[in-house]
Order: C-alpha cells, then structure tokens, then sequence
C-alpha cells in the first residue's frame, strides 16, 4: 500500500510565538545585558546606556512568559486591558450580526442602486474599509462574499470584482487603521502611547488610498463589462453564472426600522471613540473645551455625581474608557431591538468565542517582551541599533521600518501578534533617529493590511478565493500592480509625514 506524504502547514500564530519566545530566552544567555535610564513616561533616554549583570531565562520563565504576559511584570505592562477591549468588541459584533443589520443593508444598498450598478463598487468598497480602519474587520468579510457575488455577476462583472470590493476594501481599511484595536491598538499599547496618537495622517491615509483602490477595482470592472473575454476568470464565466445567479437564493430585504437604529448606534459608538482618542489639547493648547465642559458637569451638585466623577474628558481616553463605551453600546443594541436577555447573552458571547484567540495572541507575544525585558537584553538590543542608525535620516529610517515590516507580516500573520512582538523594540529604536512612535506604528499597520490582501497563510484571502473559485495565482496576476502602487505611495507618504512632522 502506498503511503500518502504528509502537506507541510505554515505553522499558528501560537507556534510561530511561542518559538519565538524559546528563542529569545537562548539570546539572554548570549547577548549581553545593559540597561537605559528612562523618562517618566517610561521612555528610554539616548545616550544612557550602560551595561549590567546578566539575567538569563530559564525553562520555567519560558512557561511563565504567556501568563506574565497577560497579567504583567514590574518591567513589563499586562496585556489584559487590551485584550479584554478585543474580547468587548468581538460580544458587541456578536450582537449587531444576530440583528442581521450588516447582511441586510449590503442586500437593501444593491437593490437602491439597480440600474446604477458601477456606484455600488464605491459604495460598498468605503463601507468595508469603514469596517477595516473601526474594528479590523477581516474575515467577517468572507460572509458577504457569497451575498456580493451574484449582485456583481449579474450586472456584468465577475467573481474577482466582487472579491476585490470584499477583500481590498477591508484591507485598505485595515492599512489606514484608526481606532482598529488589533493592529493600532495593540501596537501603540506596546509603546506606551495614546490610541489617538497619529490618527490624521491614518485618516489621510484612508482616504487617498481608498481612492487608489477604488479607482483600480472600476477600471478592471469596466474593462470586464466591456469586454467579457479579458476577465481573468473568463474560462468559468458561464459556471459561475449557473452556480451563483441561477442557484441564488440570496434574498434582498430592506432594513427595518429598528435595523437602521442599531446601524446608527453602532456608527454613533465609534464616532464618539474617535472624538474621545484625538488628543485635542496637543492638536492646540487651546482646545481645552471637552475637559472644562467635563470640569463644569462635575461642579453640578447632583449631576456630577450622577453622570460619574470618575469620569475622563475627550482627548484623554485609554483603554479603559473605549471598553466602557463599547460594552455600553452593546447593551443600547440590546434595546433598541428589543432583544431577550437570552439571545443577548448568546450573541455577545458568541462574539467573544470568536475572539478568544486574538486574545491569546496578544498574551503570548506579550511574553516575547517579559523575557525580553527581565533578560535586560531589550537595552543592549536597543543600544545596538542606536549606534548602527546614526546618522540616518527619519524618511530612510522608516521606510526601512516599513519594508521591514513587509516580510515579517508573512512570517508572523497575526496583526496582533507581530505588532506586541516587534513594536517594543522598533518603536524605541525610532525615536533614536527622530521617528514618532505613532509614525512607526503607522508604518507597521499598513504594512500588515498589505500583506493581508496576498499572503497564503490568511483566511481572509483564501477564503474569499475559495468562495469565488479563483486561485491565488489568478489572484496574484490580478492585484500585483496595485501592491507595486500601494508601496511607492506609502513610502512616499511616510517619508513626508517625517519631513514635514505630520502626526
């Protein structure tokens, strides 16, 4: 009988960390250990580094690295409030998905635009890069995969069209992060700085890229339109008619009264998210109006105590506040669709099932930090690459960060993960060359939702093929030219941000 060969797999994220751990607690017992006298802030000072005794990590401290890593360390900050911030977020999506408000206002946003079909590319491209650049949203989008292909088909385009508004909308989205917990979150945690910080260059960044791919997808959808025979997928044209127009049984309804609240509510949560990240009063000292509005309320003898004095005014938020509002907006869905306290519980835990994993992540790559930080080889890393960045210029410097964040997004495919494993190491080294820590992170993020619109090894990707029945291949022949455009302009658009100090 003849043996089948085993497929190599790409290793999980969950490996690939946790090797990633075994091997730092090899480099403590090599690179030598040294330490930087540090800000107030926590950040490191240029120019103190000094070296001290060496503090090897041992096999118990390999094992103990995730459980630190969660709760935290004298040298190194728990990942517990960001990873109970992704869990929140994942019940509140569980519970927005049991009212269908998503799946039914792409179906209700085709049936407006009948006879103007080429607007719903647009259309629908901004409202998953909304989806992406808000909560990461990745492979939520392969279930409407399914519900945008016929719609596409049936108007003359193909099944990598419909893909592309899915996929590349998503991921521009998640390129021009801006509150995104999984990437922006995570990465300015690492660092120690504000979720906010950065935020107008990303929303630049948004929407000039948003442009790009929307004009890219139209162009190719055009040229579809008008000549069949230059689709990619033309060989399985008439199949894909037959299995998804013919066999649709993707219903088309109009959202409810009640659908279009939860809608509101749920664009109302993340509009006040943002407004309470910006930090306002470094945009301009004299923006100080939110705090002594917030001043005001808590002098009201009962208001303010009512309303909360604990309390934090807009441009001051951290993670303890954003959780709040979204565990808030989760119960204001609850009743604006009047839903059972059953279903409500099962949806939102449902949701957070969902996320449990990126969760984790976060409290592994976290461990990657403690033993990097309780070997004292952070410092020695770090002074290393003071030394060797002498003399470089911001712009070089980070669009070397962000080339190199390019490869490493393929090795680690978790956001999460690769942003709490590399940013406490590069986010340091960039200021040494006059580099923000919300520009490095900007460059990692885009990095990241780059990689995500090719790599093999994301769900979001094969996944949405696998539906469209279109190879990577196919795939790769397709979008190669976009990728090329993405990385002149995002190189080009960090390198001004540090010109010109555009943060």
């Amino acid at each position: 009988m003849q043996e089948t060969k085993s497929k190599w797999h790409m290793p999980s994220a969950f490996t690939i960390l946790f090797i990633l751990i075994i091997l730092v607690a090899i480099l403590t017992w090599i690179i030598p250990a040294g330490e930087y006298a540090t800000t107030k802030a926590g950040n490191v000072i240029a120019g103190t580094y000094r070296s001290r005794s060496s503090s090897p990590q041992g096999l118990w401290d390999i094992f103990e690295a995730p459980i630190n890593g969660m709760i935290g360390t004298k040298t190194t900050d728990g990942a517990i409030p960001v990873s109970l911030y992704i869990l929140v977020i994942g019940g509140v999506l569980g519970v927005v998905n049991r009212t269908n408000t998503f799946a039914d206002g792409i179906g209700s946003a085709a049936k407006k635009y009948k006879g103007r079909e080429k607007y719903l590319i647009p259309f629908l491209m901004t409202l998953f890069a909304l989806g992406g650049t808000v909560f990461g949203m990745g492979e939520e989008t392969i279930a409407f995969v399914p519900i945008v292909i016929p719609i596409m088909l049936s108007v003359g385009y193909d099944t990598i069209t419909a893909i592309s508004i899915t996929l590349i909308g998503s991921q521009i989205g998640c390129m021009g992060s801006t509150v995104n917990p999984f990437a922006t979150g995570v990465a300015s945690d690492t660092i120690h700085i504000s979720l906010g910080q950065g935020i107008l260059p990303r929303v630049v960044f948004l929407v000039l890229s948003l442009i790009i791919g929307i004009i890219y997808v139209m162009r190719y959808a055009a040229k579809v339109k008008d000549h069949p025979d230059q689709s990619l997928v033309y060989e399985r044209h008439e199949k894909d008619l037959k299995e998804f127009v013919a066999a649709s049984d993707v219903e088309v309804t109009e959202l409810t009264k009640r659908q279009k609240w939860v809608l509101f509510a749920f664009i109302m949560t993340f509009v006040v998210m943002i407004i309470g990240l910006v930090p306002w009063a470094t945009l301009n000292p004299k923006w100080t109006f939110f705090a002594d509005f917030l001043k005001w309320l808590n002098s009201m003898p009962f208001i303010g105590s009512f309303v909360g004095r604990d309390m934090v005014p807009f441009g001051t938020w951290s993670f303890v506040e954003i959780t709040t509002l979204i565990f808030f907006a989760s119960l204001v869905i609850k009743a604006i669709y009047r839903m059972k306290e059953a279903d409500f519980i099962e949806a939102f835990m449902d949701g957070v099932r969902d996320f449990v994993e990126v969760a984790m992540i976060v409290a592994i790559a976290r461990g990657i930090q403690v033993i990097m930080n309780n070997g004292y080889i952070s410092a020695t890393i770090l002074h290393a690459g003071e030394v060797g960045l002498h003399g470089l210029s911001s712009s070089v410097f980070i669009i070397l960060t962000y080339i190199f964040y390019i490869p490493m997004s393929f090795l680690i495919p978790s956001s999460s993960g690769l942003a709490v494993s590399t940013m406490g190491i590069i986010g340091p080294i960039g200021r040494f060359s006059g580099v923000p820590g919300s520009t490095v992170v900007t460059a990692y993020q885009i990095a990241s939702g780059l990689v995500n619109l090719v790599t093999p090894t994301s769900a979001i990707v094969m996944g949405s093929l696998a539906l469209g029945h279109v190879s990577i291949v196919t795939w790769f022949k397709y979008i190669w030219k976009l990728l090329l455009v993405f990385i002149v302009f995002t190189c080009a658009f960090l390198a001004f941000c540090t010109i010109f100090n555009f943060q």
